[in-house]
C-alpha cells in the first residue's frame, strides 16, 4: 500500500474517533452522594414474567436486598402474591423499611387474596408502617371509585390497632379529580412521571415539583408521599421527552438534590429494569430502573455520565471491522485519485460504524418475541442495504475519480485489408411484424463485411400470413440469407438459437445474435470482429439502443433508463472483464460455444447465462460503449414490466444453477472481481424483493401499532433512519452518475429515474417468484402495441397503485394517531411514504405511457439513427498490456 493509502486510513480513523467522541459527549448533572430515601421494587429479572408464571425465588429477592441495603432507606412494593409477600420479611433482615403495596383490579377473588395478605404482612412485620391498597386502579378504571374506597376502609379497620397508615397510589391528576378519595386515606400517594406528559428533560424536575406542590396545596392537612418519580433510560420519544441514560441520570440526580433540600418523602421509579413490562407500557416500560435487569448500575451518581460509556471500545471495534476491507480496497484501487480513495474508505467506515451501533443497540435491548421478530425482519434488510450502498459507492468512486479506464475497446478502422473470418448472424423471431423484420434484414444486407450469412429462425408462429412474407423476402436478398420456419420448437429463444447453431455454415467461426427489431450500422462487424484475433476472446458485446423514442415521453424515459446500464454499469463491469452478455448486438466465438455448451433452454435469460459460462470457462470478453444497432422500446408500461420481469426472473434462475461459481475456489473459473460484479450486480434486485416484503410487513405492523399498541411497538429509529437515508443516497448517486456518464438532459435523467423506480415492484415480484419456483413461461416483450387508454394505465399498475395507497393511508394514520406524541411515529410515517414512492412511480409511468404522442416519429417507424462516433484512425485501441485478456 502506498503512503497516501496509509494516510487515508489514518485520516478516516481520526475522523471516526472524532465522530464517536462528539456523539458521546458526557454530561455532568449535579452529583448525589447520599442514601436514597426510597425506591420502587419489583423482583422480576430479565427472564421472569408474571404473565408467564415465571416468578422470582426467595434467593433472588435476598440478593436484591443485599444490593440495596446501604443504598436506600426503604422500598415500595406492588403486590403480596406470587412470592412478593416475602419481600418485607427478607428486607427486614437488611434494615429496610417497606411500603407494602397490593394490586387491586377487576379480578375480585384475587383482590380478596391481596387484601388478606396485605393485612397479614402489616401485622407481622414491624418494618411495614404504611400500606397501599391498589396502584393506579382508578387511572386504569379497573373498578368504581366507591369499591376502592370500601377496600381502603376495610384495611384501615383491620389495621386500626397496629397504627399502620393506609392509602392508595394514583397519579397526581387523579387525586385532584377525585378529592373524595383523599378523605379516605392517611396520606396522599402520588405518581410524578413527567416523561408520560411529554416534558423535556431540562424542565422535568421543575415540572414534577410543581405538580407535587399543586397536590400539596389541594390537601393541606395530608402528608403527600411521592411513590413514583423517575425517568426512563430507553424507549420512544414522547413529544419533548427523550429517554436516555444521560437524561435519566440528569433527572434523578437533579430531583434527589431538590427532594433532599425540601425534605420530601419519595420513592424513585424504580430499582431494577423490568423487561416484562414491554407489552404493557411499550418499550419504555422496561427501562425505568436505576439498575439494569441484570443488576448493573446504569450510571454513577457522581461525575460525568455518558449514553454509551463504552464508546471507545465501540469506536475501536468499528475501525477494526472496517480496516481489512479498507486496506484491501486501498491496495487494489491505488489508481483512484485521493478523493476517490478517501470517499469510498470513509463510506466503508460509515457503514461499519452504523453496523456496530445497530449491534450494540441490539445487545442493550430487552428482546420480547415481538422485538425479536422485528429485528429478524429488519436486520437482513439493513445488511443488504449496506452492501448495496458499498457496491454503488465503489461504482461512484470509480466513475468520478478513476484516473483512466483500464479496458477501453475502440472500433477498428473499417478500411483495413485483411482476411475476414466468416460470421453467422442469427435472427430469432416469434410472431414478429413482417415489415419490421424486413427492415432488420435490409440493414443486415447493407453490412460492409465480405464474409457473413444470416439465418432467420421463425419459431412457433402459427399465422402463416406473419412468417410467409419474411420467408419470401429472404429469398430476394440472396444466398447469404436463409429462412427457417420451425414448429413445434421447444426452448423459446434459446431453442431457436440452438436450431440456428445446428444449421450454421461449417466454416463460420463467429456467431452473431440480433433481435428481430434491430437496425444495424454497416461497420458493425468490421469494427469489432478483429478483436477475435486474440485466441482467448470468447465474445464481443456492443450496447443496446433504440430509435423509436423521439416524440414519445414514455419511450424517451425508458430509453434513457436502459442507457444508464450500458454507459455506467457495463462500462464498470468491463473494467474487470465481468460484463453481462445480451441477446442482441453480441458476437460469440463458435469454438467457445462448443467448449461451454449451447444456449440454455432451461433459462429465460439464455444470453446472460451463456456469458457467465463463457467467463467461468476461461474465455474473456470485449465491451465497446459505441452503438452499432438500434431497436424498438416496449410500447406500453405492461410490456416494459414484462421485459424486466423476465430479466430478473432469469437472474434468479442463473444464480440457483451457478451459485457454486460465485463461491471462492477455483480461480481458473471466475476470478474474485468477476464474482464481485455478478453478485453485486444482482444484489439491488434482491434488495427490491426484501423491500417489498418489508413494505407489506410494515403495513401489517402499522395496523398492529394502531390497533394493539401493547403488543406492537415502532421499530428503532436506528433502523428507520438508514432506510430513508439509503433511499435518498441512491437517488443522488443515480443522478450524479447520469450527469457524468449519460449524455441526456436533466429532464431525461429525472425520467430515467422515474422509469427505474417504476420497476421496483416488478423486479421484487420476479425475484420472489424466482426463489420459490423453478420455471415460468418465456415472456416476449411486445412490440407495436395499441395505445392504451388511461383506465388501462390503472390496470397496468393496479398492484403497485394498491400498495401505494395502502402505504399512504398507513402513514397518514400513524402521523395523525401517534405522531402528535411521538417523533418516532412521524419518522415511521415518513418511512411508509418513502416506501410508497416507487409504487406511485409505476402509476405515473403507466399514465405517461398512455399519453398522446408529441410530434415526432410514429411508434415503430424507423427514424434517422443517432450518428455513431467516428472510428479511430489507428487500429482497435486495446488497453495497455493486452486489453481483454489481462
Amino acid at each position: 500500500m502506498r503512503y497516501s493509502g496509509l494516510f487515508v486510513l489514518f485520516l478516516i480513523a481520526v475522523i471516526n474517533l472524532g465522530g464517536w467522541a462528539y456523539l458521546n459527549r458526557p454530561v455532568e448533572p449535579r452529583p448525589w452522594g447520599q442514601v436514597i430515601n426510597g425506591v420502587d421494587y419489583s423482583p422480576f429479572r430479565g427472564d421472569q414474567d408474571p404473565r408467564g408464571q415465571r416468578f422470582p425465588s426467595a434467593e433472588d429477592i435476598e440478593s436484591d436486598m443485599q444490593l440495596l441495603a446501604g443504598q436506600v432507606k426503604q422500598i415500595r412494593t406492588y403486590s403480596t402474591l406470587d412470592g412478593q409477600g416475602e419481600i418485607a420479611r427478607i428486607a427486614d433482615r437488611y434494615g429496610l423499611e417497606v411500603l407494602q403495596g397490593s394490586w387491586i383490579d377487576g379480578r375480585l377473588e384475587r383482590n380478596e387474596q391481596e387484601i388478606a395478605n396485605l393485612v397479614r404482612i402489616a401485622k407481622e412485620q414491624d418494618n411495614v408502617r404504611r400500606v397501599l391498597v391498589g396502584n393506579e386502579t382508578i387511572l386504569r378504571a379497573d373498578i368504581p371509585i366507591q369499591d376502592l374506597i370500601q377496600y381502603i376502609r376495610r384495611v384501615r379497620t383491620e389495621l386500626s390497632g397496629k397504627h399502620v397508615e393506609v392509602s392508595t397510589a394514583e397519579t397526581w391528576d387523579v387525586w385532584l379529580r377525585y378529592p373524595q378519595l383523599g378523605k379516605e386515606v392517611d396520606f396522599i400517594s402520588i405518581h410524578l412521571l413527567p416523561y408520560w406528559e411529554g416534558q423535556s428533560p431540562d424542565n422535568a424536575v421543575d415540572y414534577a415539583i410543581s405538580r407535587y406542590q399543586q397536590v400539596k396545596d389541594a390537601f393541606p392537612t395530608k402528608k403527600v408521599v411521592i411513590t413514583e418519580v423517575g425517568w426512563p433510560s430507553e424507549g420512544r420519544i414522547r413529544r419533548d421527552a427523550v429517554p436516555s441514560p444521560t437524561t435519566q441520570a440528569g433527572f434523578l440526580r437533579g430531583f434527589l438534590n431538590i427532594a433532599n433540600q425540601r425534605g420530601l418523602d419519595y420513592f424513585i421509579q424504580e430499582a431494577f429494569d423490568q423487561p416484562w413490562k414491554r407489552n404493557i407500557e411499550g418499550s419504555v416500560g422496561a427501562y425505568w430502573g436505576v439498575y439494569t435487569a441484570d443488576r448493573t448500575p446504569k450510571f454513577p451518581m457522581v461525575g460525568p455520565v455518558n449514553d454509551r460509556p463504552h464508546w471507545p471500545q465501540l469506536a475501536a471495534a468499528s475501525i477494526l471491522l472496517a480496516l481489512p476491507l479498507m486496506a484491501w480496497f486501498l491496495a487494489r484501487w491505488a489508481e483512484l485519485r485521493f478523493f476517490g480513495r478517501f470517499f469510498f474508505g470513509a463510506l466503508i467506515q460509515l457503514v461499519t460504524t452504523a453496523l456496530v451501533m445497530v449491534i450494540d443497540s441490539g445487545l442493550r435491548t430487552y428482546m420480547s418475541p415481538g422485538i425479536a421478530l422485528m429485528w429478524a425482519m429488519l436486520l437482513p434488510l439493513l445488511l443488504l442495504l449496506f452492501m448495496v450502498v458499498l457496491a454503488e459507492g465503489l461504482e461512484l468512486s470509480e466513475v468520478i475519480w478513476a484516473s483512466r479506464r483500464k479496458r477501453q475497446f475502440l472500433p477498428f478502422p473499417a478500411d483495413v485489408d485483411r482476411t475476414w473470418p466468416k460470421v453467422s448472424i442469427h435472427v430469432p423471431a416469434y410472431n414478429e411484424p413482417p415489415e419490421m423484420l424486413k427492415r432488420t434484414l435490409d440493414a443486415l444486407a447493407r453490412l460492409d463485411y465480405p464474409n457473413f450469412e444470416v439465418l432467420v429462425i421463425d419459431n412457433n408462429t402459427r399465422d402463416e400470413k406473419v412468417w410467409r412474407p419474411v420467408e419470401e423476402y429472404c429469398a430476394t436478398l440472396g444466398e447469404r440469407f436463409r429462412f427457417f420456419h420451425v414448429a413445434p420448437l421447444k426452448g423459446f429463444k434459446a431453442g431457436a438459437l440452438n436450431f440456428a447453431l445446428r444449421n450454421t455454415a461449417p466454416d463460420a467461426e463467429i456467431v452473431g445474435v440480433i433481435d428481430a427489431d434491430y437496425l444495424i450500422e454497416p461497420d458493425w462487424l468490421k469494427s469489432l470482429v478483429p478483436y477475435f484475433d486474440r485466441a482467448d476472446i470468447g465474445f464481443v458485446q456492443a450496447p443496446q439502443d433504440h430509435y423509436d423514442w423521439p416524440g414519445d415521453t414514455f419511450k424517451e424515459f425508458i430509453n434513457w433508463e436502459y442507457a444508464g446500464f450500458f454507459q455506467i454499469g457495463m462500462v464498470q463491469r468491463n473494467e474487470r472483464d465481468a460484463i453481462i452478455q445480451h441477446g442482441t448486438m453480441t458476437l460469440v466465438r463458435r469454438a467457445a460455444i462448443e467448449h461451454v455448451g449451447p444456449w440454455a433452454e432451461w433459462c429465460i435469460c439464455e444470453d446472460a447465462e451463456m456469458g457467465l459460462r463463457l467467463l467461468a470457462g476461461g474465455w474473456h470478453s470485449v465491451y465497446t460503449d459505441r452503438r452499432y444497432g438500434y431497436g424498438l422500446t416496449p410500447d406500453s408500461f405492461s410490456g416494459y414490466k414484462s421485459q424486466r420481469f423476465r430479466w430478473a426472473y432469469g437472474a434468479v434462475q442463473i444464480i440457483k444453477r451457478h451459485w457454486r461459481d460465485m463461491l471462492p475456489g477455483d480461480e481458473r473459473k471466475l476470478d474474485p472481481m468477476q464474482r464481485y460484479h455478478f453478485i453485486t450486480g444482482w444484489m439491488p434486485w434482491f434488495a427490491d424483493a426484501l423491500g417489498l416484503i418489508f413494505a407489506i410487513a410494515s403495513l401489517a405492523w402499522t395496523v398492529g401499532v394502531l390497533v394493539l399498541p401493547k403488543y406492537f411497538e415502532l421499530p428503532l429509529a436506528l433502523f428507520l433512519l438508514p432506510v430513508v437515508a439509503v433511499f435518498g443516497a441512491k437517488l443522488a448517486q443515480f443522478l450524479w452518475l447520469y450527469k457524468i456518464r449519460v449524455p441526456c438532459s436533466f429532464r431525461q435523467r429525472m425520467g430515467a429515474g422515474l422509469a427505474g423506480l417504476a420497476l421496483t415492484y416488478t423486479i421484487a415480484k420476479a425475484m420472489l417468484y424466482g426463489l420459490f419456483t423453478s420455471k415460468l413461461p418465456f415472456i416476449r416483450t411486445p412490440k407495436h402495441e395499441d395505445q392504451a387508454a388511461f383506465v388501462q394505465a390503472l390496470i397496468m399498475a393496479q398492484e403497485e397503485t394498491l400498495l401505494a395507497i395502502l402505504l399512504l393511508l398507513a402513514g397518514i394514520g400513524m402521523w395523525n394517531f401517534q405522531g402528535g406524541e411521538d417523533p418516532e411515529a412521524r419518522l415511521w410515517a415518513i418511512v411508509m411514504w418513502a416506501q410508497s414512492v416507487p409504487y406511485w412511480a409505476s402509476l405515473v409511468l403507466a399514465a405517461i405511457s398512455t399519453a398522446p404522442k408529441g410530434p415526432g416519429t410514429p411508434s415503430g417507424a424507423p427514424a434517422a439513427m443517432p450518428k455513431p462516433a467516428p472510428a479511430p484512425q489507428q487500429g482497435g485501441a486495446v488497453p495497455q498490456q493486452g486489453g481483454a485478456g489481462q
